[in-house]
């Protein structure tokens, strides 16, 4: 099996990649596992322990590169397209990149692909946006609030147009990655927590769901072993792990017990509220793997190994 990854240094893929070779490097003659990247935020060694597979692969480009894409897409089996800009922040900042980037690369992308090829695609769950009755499942509306969440959606709309396909609605990703981010909900809360930094929690009763990366990666291959999921969309995250932003602090408390926050006064940029429930992806078979708990308790060796200088962020 070839399988293409495009963003397969960031976060995700320098988890992921190494998985894939583990299944599928040694086993599988003639299987290649390649990756695209720009490495626009200097993650230049999250791959160093692949390079020694000869089954492995690393393509130094712009996923927007029609001259670097099209060739890369036409000879391979697979294509899991990370290349994103990946959050709300970064995608207020920078709108237009982020429909280049989130949106028409992978039109690109999919214009270029037989259909026999198949595309595992990263969505977020947070274009279910504020959803404050129901828990949503795949049927509930999408009604993204931000950039990023609007373009991930119109992604993921221009993906399942082709039968040869599934999508993943994946929660607020944590744990520790060789390419870290520190950004994200847990991440960020476990960092102030082991550097003694100050928190104010805005709207402390809004509402996530998370997993963690390993389980991300763990969804991917599942996928690629799995023909019936094709032609799905699915929420991957922990059902177990619905919380609202104030028990996340709860929950780090109890592992580092200094770790204090105060109630700020307004509301946080990022609006988002909603309870996700993921019985679609584990009546598949799949479950989640590690806990919140496992997750914290990891960051909270890495933020160890750091102290507060910076770890690489999206």
């Amino acid at each position: 099996m070839k399988i293409l990854i495009t963003g397969g240094a960031g976060f995700i893929g320098s988890t992921l990649v190494p998985e894939l070779l583990h299944r599928y490097g040694p086993t599988e003659p003639g299987s290649r596992i390649t990756v695209l990247d720009s490495f626009l935020y200097g993650n230049h060694t999250s791959l160093a322990t692949c390079c020694e597979s000869k089954n492995f692969e690393i393509v130094h480009g712009d996923a927007r590169d029609l001259r670097v894409v099209e060739p890369l897409a036409r000879s391979h089996d697979v294509i899991i397209p990370l290349a994103a800009l990946v959050g709300a922040p970064l995608c207020e900042r920078l709108p237009d990149e982020a429909r280049e980037v989130n949106c028409r690369a992978i039109s690109l992308l999919c214009e270029l692909l037989s259909p026999s090829q198949l595309v595992l695609f990263p969505n977020t769950n947070s274009g279910y946006g504020i959803a404050e009755d129901a828990p949503c499942d795949e049927t509930s509306p999408l009604l993204p609030i931000s950039v990023y969440g609007r373009t991930k959606c119109e992604a993921e709309r221009i993906v399942m147009e082709r039968e040869n396909s599934v999508a993943f609605r994946l929660a607020t990703v944590f744990g520790a990655s060789p390419r870290m981010r520190t950004d994200l909900l847990v991440q960020d809360f476990v960092q102030r927590a082991c550097c003694s930094l100050p928190l104010v929690l805005y709207q402390p009763n809004a509402r996530r769901n998370f997993v963690h990366i390993r389980d991300v990666a763990r969804a991917f291959l599942w996928a690629l072993a799995e023909p019936k999921m094709r032609g799905q969309v699915f929420n991957c995250g922990d059902t177990r792990a619905n919380m609202t932003k104030l028990q996340l602090c709860e929950a780090v408390n109890r592992h580092v017990p200094s770790f204090a926050w105060t109630i700020g006064e307004g509301s946080d940029p990022d609006k988002r509220d909603y309870v996700v429930i993921n019985d679609k992806l584990e009546r598949t078979g799949w479950r989640p793997g590690y806990t919140l708990d496992d997750g914290i308790v990891e960051l909270i060796k890495a933020f160890t190994m750091v102290g507060d200088r910076k770890l690489g962020n999206a």
